[in-house]
């Protein structure tokens, strides 16, 4: 018998409490990726690699992917833990509300899964997926191979921003992480519901992780520390 799952301290009625807020979704000195640019960069990614090809997920792809999957499985990056270190302030931030997203950084293990490109899938699954993650010329370097454990063994992964490259990273402690997390609102909606939904995400496949586990309990309490927060009915 499976033990019973953590009940998490972060909800829905926490993230509504959460202002929204206008903002760009890019930044607007960015060149973005097109769809000949974003082909070239799949060529020379997938250059000598033959078979399905697998996606290491450890945040939003786990709960959106947004791209045809054809299989799914249970991994572990080796040599690589989750961070908030990516700085914003579009996207899920603005200049007077930033946020962070999440990379992962040099040291530990991240336990995440696996997703396989659906075969006949791969040029339009590969655009979209590059457009998503990478966005613009600018951050185009932040993808690369790395090692996973699975039931298959060690194996390597597509995955992006580990260790990001030509990016803006803060190395925060994760109290002022949630600081940044339990305010931060923009284009594409809130950082406290992007960290709901990526532990709902882990929580679904029974995947603990202490970090993102500590940092919801604090996103939540610093919410709730907000003038106006209204505790649901029943509470």
């Amino acid at each position: 018998m499976m033990p019973k799952a953590r009940t998490l301290s972060l909800s829905d009625h926490h993230v509504a409490s959460v202002a929204p807020a206008e903002g760009l979704l890019y930044n607007p000195a960015w060149r973005m990726l097109e769809d000949g640019d974003l082909d070239a960069l799949a060529v020379r990614l997938m250059q000598g690699r033959t078979g399905p090809i697998p996606i290491f997920a450890y945040g939003s792809l786990i709960w959106n992917p947004g791209f045809a999957v054809q299989d799914r499985r249970r991994a572990t990056a080796i040599g690589w833990h989750r961070d908030f270190s990516l700085t914003l302030d579009h996207f899920r931030g603005t200049p007077e509300r930033p946020g962070l997203m999440l990379a992962l950084a040099s040291g530990g293990t991240c336990d995440g899964l696996v997703l396989d490109i659906a075969e006949g899938t791969e040029v339009e699954s590969m655009r979209a997926i590059l457009r998503r993650e990478l966005v613009a010329h600018e951050l185009a370097a932040n993808a690369c191979w790395i090692q996973v454990r699975t039931d298959r063994g060690v194996e390597s992964a597509l995955t992006f921003y580990a260790d990001p490259v030509d990016a803006p990273v803060a190395r925060l402690p994760v109290e002022e992480q949630a600081r940044l997390l339990a305010t931060a609102a923009g284009a594409a909606g809130s950082g406290a519901e992007y960290l709901l939904r990526t532990a709902r995400g882990l929580a679904e496949w029974g995947i603990e992780d202490d970090y993102i586990w500590t940092l919801q309990h604090l996103v939540a309490e610093r919410i709730e520390a907000e003038a106006g927060f209204v505790p649901p009915t029943g509470r």
